[in-house]
């Protein structure tokens, strides 16, 4: 696996699973590229790999013993939703981080080398960025980042007046926020959340190894009632100055007390005291409830370039809740006792990426 650049052989190889001295060197190069992000990290193919039990082929490209680039990938063969290559799954982002088009060029070459010889349906590159102009594009997603300015003042009033009022408001209820050293708290919110909405919940044993695998850049936060009942908590990355809330969930009471919007305030302003730069909202798909609230925070979005080499497929897959074909699974799994969907779940969305 080699391409030749102008000045060097660069070599395109496999992260081992248990090279740790490799990952290392993996991660630095995460931490300083540009192109990089939180979900690049050398520590999700330990995810991918140990809690879903998904091949991994996390590539790098190098010369003159230096990484020049990366593009982790996951292979995810179900026969409920197909047979992939994705970068990453369970990701938002991801696609190639390098320093130089040689480099990422002979990533996706070898990646797509990859996917024909596992015989998958369909390779996915979730690019932040645009690459290529003849690979199919999804154009569902979008993105939500904003500054965290200088002060705690600055950013409350930053803060669209309607949305500021529901902050203040969880503030008058005499609502706290803490952070938690386990996953306990967060996945009872979390899991009782995606029930109502219809969709399986990710496995608790999940949540447990994100926390192992990235310490204490993955955080949880958890809103607390005056009488002490924990109302909504948020699991969160962090990436460089950068906060990402990724995984939240709320029992129904939180609405009324305006948790959580105070948990995203509290979260922001723990991030503004830490001195951190940008609040990374996460994705969302377009004309959904999630897109509407956080552009009522005053985000504004921005399209994620999604895109997509087909080999045994003439579409783009709809793997979401969005698609029609799963109105029934939904309507379904809402009226399924909660424990039973927490057992169940797991199975279902490992399939899912």
């Amino acid at each position: 696996m080699s391409r030749s650049s102008e000045n060097s052989m660069l070599t395109v190889k496999r992260l081992a699973p248990q090279d740790v001295v490799t990952a290392a060197l993996w991660d630095a190069f995460v931490l300083a590229c540009p192109e990089a992000t939180f979900f690049h990290r050398a520590g999700w193919q330990n995810i991918v790999r140990g809690v879903f039990g998904h091949g991994t082929y996390f590539l790098y490209a190098e010369a003159d013993g230096l990484i020049q680039g990366v593009l982790p990938l996951g292979h995810v063969n179900s026969w409920l939703f197909g047979n992939s290559l994705t970068s990453l799954p369970f990701a938002v982002y991801g696609g190639v981080a390098a320093l130089s088009a040689q480099a990422a060029e002979a990533l996706e070459l070898e990646a797509q080398k990859i996917a024909k010889r596992l015989g998958v349906a369909h390779l996915e590159l979730r690019n932040v960025n645009p690459r290529h102009t003849d690979w199919l594009t999804q154009d569902l997603y979008v993105t939500f980042r904003k500054e965290i300015l200088a002060s705690e003042e600055a950013n409350l009033l930053a803060i669209p007046r309607k949305q500021r009022a529901m902050v203040r408001k969880g503030i008058k209820n005499g609502l706290i926020s803490e952070i938690d050293n386990n996953v306990d708290r967060f996945f009872a919110l979390f899991a009782d959340n995606v029930h109502r909405h219809g969709t399986p919940a990710m496995p608790k044993k999940y949540f447990l190894a994100l926390q192992t695998e990235f310490g204490p850049d993955c955080e949880v936060l958890t809103v607390i009632a005056p009488d002490g009942r924990p109302l909504s908590s948020v699991l969160s990355f962090y990436f460089r100055n950068e906060v990402l809330p990724y995984y939240a969930g709320d029992f129904e009471p939180a609405r009324e007390l305006a948790a959580n919007d105070f948990k995203y305030w509290e979260l922001m302003r723990r991030a503004c005291t830490r001195g951190l730069k940008v609040f990374d909202y996460g994705r969302s798909k377009q004309g959904t409830g999630p897109y509407a609230f956080k552009k009522n925070w005053g985000f504004e979005p921005t399209p994620l370039h999604y895109e997509y080499r087909l080999y045994k497929r003439d579409v783009i897959p709809q793997n979401n809740p969005s698609n029609a074909r799963y109105k029934l699974l939904i309507a379904t799994w809402r009226r399924m006792p909660i424990g039973l969907a927490n057992w169940l779940g797991p199975f279902v969305v490992r399939n899912l990426g």
